[in-house]
C-alpha cells in the first residue's frame, strides 16, 4: 500500500493505492507550516494509520527556499583564480538587446568563496599539490565565516577527485552538510559544475530539517522523496540531494500523465498540468523525455530532470493593470493564503474569480461541497476592476482567460513547434485541478483535436508519486574522438558505471532483477559546444548525424565527432499495469447539483448548457458541448463541437471531429 502526497502552492494532494483500490483527497495547503496540511490530509484520507503504507511525497520545500533566498549560508571552496566562476556564469542574456540586463538574487555573496592553492590538469595529473599546511588554512577560514553548508568544487575535480576527497575529510569536522561536485556532478563544464553543488548545499540542509518532521511525526511510515527525474530516493538519502528535488510536484504529473497514456494506447502526448499557481507543459513522444540543461532562474541544475517547461499561469494568477494600462496576468500568484477572492480571504483577483463569474465554476462541487466560493465577493471584485478598464465585466473577465490561455499556449508551442514537432500529432492530456477549464480553448489553438481528462485529473501529480519507482541516474564524462571513440571503450565505460549504480540501489534494498538500465551519449562535432543526446548502441555515430540532421537540418558526415558524457539512467520496473479506479470522499447524492448551468461562452454568447457529475457518468456514456463536466476536484468546460466518452477505467476522451 503507498500514499502518493504532493504540496502545491494552493492545494495539497493525496491518493491511496491499496490492493484494487484507489483514493484521492485534497486540502488546501499551510504555505507558512506545509506540515500541518500534510497532517490534516493523512488524517481525513486514512483515519486508520499509515500501518504498512509507504509514502511518497512530492515537495516544494527545496523550491520555495531557493525562490525566497531562504536557503542555508553556503560557504563555497574553488580552486585559487576561480574565485569568481559562479558570478561570472555564461554571460547569457536573456533580453538580447535589452540595455539594462539583471540578473536574478545571488544565492551567496564573494566573500563567502574561499580559494585554495591547488591545481590539477585537465587529465587529472597535479599541477599544484594541496598541501597539509593549506588545507589547515582553508578548513580554518571557513569556519570563520560561519557556513551552514559547505560546497567543495575545484579545477577538474571530475578527473580526480582526491583533492575535493581530503578537504571534505578535513570539513566533516565542522559539522555541516557538505556538497563535494565530484559527487554531486562529475563532468566537466566548471561553471554548470560549481552551480550544481551550490545549489545542492543551498537547498539540503533546509529539505533536511523539514524531513525531521516526519520523522517526529510519523516514525514508522517508510518515507521516500519524488525527485525530479520521476523516480524517487529513500529519505534518508534525500536529505543530501536537495538538488533532486526542485521539479518534484511536476515530476509526479508527467509520470502519472505517460503512465495513464500507455493504459490509454497513446504514444504521443502533450501534458498541461494546470494548477493554483503555475502550469506546466511536457512533450512525450515514446517516452519521459529528460534534459540535462534546465536552468531554474538562470542557475543551471547540471543533473537529468524530466523536461518540463513552466509558466506563472494557474488558477490562483492575479489579474493586473500595467503603466501602459494593458491587462495582466500573473506570474504573482494568490496561492492559498489569502487565494482568490472566491475563498473568502484574498481580494486580489484571479483566473479562478473570472472563470467563477463566466459560471463555468460550479460552486456546490468545489472541493465536493467540503469548500464554499464566495460568488458574490467576486462579482464585486471583476465589477471594480473592470471599471480601471473602463469596460464591461464580463468582458474583463473573458479578458483573463484570453490572457492566461496566450501564457499556456505559448509555452505548449515551446515544447512542440520550437523543437520541430506538429501539435496537430499528439493528444493533449490534461490535468490539475484548473487545466479543464481551458483545454479545449487551448486544443482549438493549437490544432489539436484529442484529449484526455482523466478521472483522478486533480491529483494527478500525486497519483503518479504513487505509481513511482527507485530511480538512480549516473554521468562520466568520456571527452573521446577520433581513434579512441571505440565501441570496445564505450561498453567498458558502460560496464563500470553499471556496476556503480546497482551497488548503490542495492544499499537502497533493490534487488538488480527489478531493474531497467538505459544508456545514452551526449555528443557533438569536436570543436562544438552544445551537445546531442543519442543512445548507447552501436550505431552511435549514424544516430548523432540523423538526429543533429532533425534538429538543425543540417549534418556534417566528414567531421569528426566526440562522445563528451555517458548517462546511466536506473529505473525500478513497475510492479502492475493495472490501474484501480480512484473514489474521492463526495457522493453524488450529497452534492445536489443542478442539471443545468448558465455561463459565459468565448465569444461572450450566454448558454444554459447540461452540467454533469463526473463521477455518476458510466463507461460509454457520451456528451457534447457546450457543457460542464463537475467532480470534487477538477472542472471540464467542453466547447461547442467537442464529444466526450467515458472509458472503461472512468477517464474522459474529448474529440472534435
Amino acid at each position: 500500500m503507498r500514499i502518493g502526497i504532493d504540496t502545491g502552492g494552493t492545494f495539497t494532494d493525496f491518493v491511496f493505492l491499496g490492493q484494487g483500490e484507489g483514493r484521492m483527497h485534497k486540502v488546501p495547503s499551510q504555505p507558512r507550516d506545509p506540515w500541518r496540511a500534510i497532517r490534516l490530509g493523512l488524517r481525513e484520507l486514512r483515519p486508520e494509520g499509515l500501518a504498512g503504507v509507504e509514502v511518497v511525497h512530492g515537495t516544494t520545500v527545496g523550491t520555495n527556499a531557493f525562490l525566497t533566498r531562504r536557503g542555508a549560508r553556503v560557504v563555497l571552496v574553488t580552486t585559487q583564480g576561480f574565485e569568481d566562476v559562479f558570478f561570472i556564469g555564461r554571460q547569457t542574456r536573456g533580453e538580447l538587446f535589452s540595455l539594462t540586463g539583471s540578473k536574478p538574487p545571488a544565492l551567496l555573496s564573494r566573500e563567502q568563496v574561499v580559494g585554495v592553492k591547488e591545481r590539477r590538469r585537465a587529465d587529472g595529473s597535479v599541477l599544484t599539490a594541496l598541501t597539509a599546511d593549506e588545507v589547515s588554512r582553508v578548513k580554518q577560514r571557513v569556519a570563520e565565516l560561519v557556513p551552514e553548508a559547505v560546497a567543495v568544487c575545484l579545477l577538474h575535480a571530475y578527473v580526480n577527485p582526491e583533492h575535493e576527497e581530503r578537504l571534505g575529510a578535513a570539513f566533516a569536522e565542522l559539522g555541516v552538510p557538505l556538497s563535494l561536485s565530484s559527487r554531486v556532478l562529475p563532468e566537466l563544464r566548471e561553471y554548470e559544475r560549481t552551480s550544481a553543488t551550490v545549489l545542492n548545499a543551498y537547498l539540503s540542509p533546509v529539505l533536511a530539517r523539514y524531513l525531521s518532521i516526519w520523522e517526529r511525526e510519523l516514525p514508522g511510515a517508510p518515507l521516500f522523496i519524488q525527485q525530479s527525474n520521476g523516480g524517487f530516493l529513500p529519505a534518508r538519502r534525500a536529505a543530501s540531494w536537495g538538488l533532486n528535488t526542485v521539479l518534484s510536484g511536476p515530476a509526479g504529473g508527467v509520470l502519472g500523465a505517460w503512465r495513464l497514456a500507455r493504459a490509454l494506447g497513446e504514444k504521443k502526448i502533450l501534458t498541461l498540468d494546470m494548477g493554483g499557481t503555475s502550469t506546466d507543459v511536457a512533450l512525450l513522444a515514446g517516452g519521459i523525455p529528460l534534459t540535462s540543461e534546465y536552468l531554474l532562474e538562470g542557475y543551471p541544475l547540471g543533473r537529468p530532470v524530466i523536461d518540463i517547461h513552466t509558466v506563472g499561469a494557474g488558477g490562483g494568477s492575479i489579474a493586473w493593470r500595467d503603466q501602459g494600462g494593458a491587462l495582466r496576468v500573473g506570474p504573482a500568484s494568490a496561492g492559498a493564503d489569502p487565494g482568490p477572492v472566491c475563498y473568502g480571504q484574498g481580494e486580489a483577483l484571479t483566473v479562478t474569480d473570472a472563470q467563477l463569474y463566466l459560471g463555468r465554476l460550479v460552486p456546490a462541487a468545489f472541493l465536493g461541497g467540503r469548500m464554499g466560493l464566495q460568488v458574490g465577493a467576486t462579482v464585486r471584485a471583476v465589477e471594480r476592476l473592470a471599471r480601471d478598464f473602463n469596460v464591461a465585466p464580463e468582458e474583463l473577465a473573458l479578458g483573463i482567460i484570453r490572457t492566461a490561455n496566450s501564457h499556456m499556449a505559448k509555452a505548449l508551442q515551446t515544447v512542440s513547434l520550437e523543437r520541430g514537432h506538429d501539435p496537430r500529432d499528439f493528444t493533449l492530456c490534461c490535468f490539475g485541478g484548473a487545466g479543464g477549464l481551458h483545454v479545449c480553448e487551448l486544443a482549438q489553438e493549437l490544432g489539436i483535436r484529442r484529449i484526455i481528462m482523466p478521472a483522478q485529473a486533480g491529483v494527478l501529480s500525486a497519483w503518479g508519486m504513487a505509481l513511482a519507482g527507485h530511480r538512480r541516474d549516473l554521468g562520466r564524462t568520456l571527452l573521446a574522438s577520433g581513434a579512441a571513440l571505440t565501441w570496445e571503450r564505450l561498453h567498458r565505460a558502460y560496464q563500470e558505471l553499471k556496476q556503480q549504480g546497482l551497488a548503490e540501489l542495492a544499499a537502497d534494498g533493490v534487488e538488480p532483477d527489478h531493474l531497467l538500465v538505459n544508456a545514452e551519449l551526449e555528443m557533438r562535432y569536436r570543436g562544438q559546444s552544445y551537445r546531442i543526446s543519442v543512445p548507447l548502441t552501436t550505431s552511435f555515430r549514424e544516430d548523432f548525424q540523423m538526429r543533429h540532421q532533425r534538429l538543425y537540418g543540417h549534418a556534417f558526415p566528414g567531421r569528426e565527432i566526440e562522445a563528451v558524457v555517458m548517462r546511466l539512467y536506473f529505473a525500478e520496473s513497475e510492479v502492475t499495469e493495472d490501474l484501480p479506479v480512484m473514489k474521492g470522499a463526495a457522493a453524488a447524492s450529497t452534492l445536489n447539483l443542478p442539471l443545468r448551468s448558465r455561463l459565459r461562452l468565448p465569444t461572450g454568447e450566454l448558454s444554459t448548457t447540461p452540467l454533469y457529475y463526473r463521477p455518476a457518468l458510466e463507461p460509454g456514456f457520451t456528451l457534447a458541448g457546450p457543457a460542464v463536466v463537475a467532480e470534487e476536484f477538477a472542472t471540464l468546460f467542453l466547447l461547442p463541437g467537442w464529444q466526450g466518452k467515458i472509458t472503461p477505467q472512468g477517464h474522459m476522451v474529448v474529440e472534435c471531429p
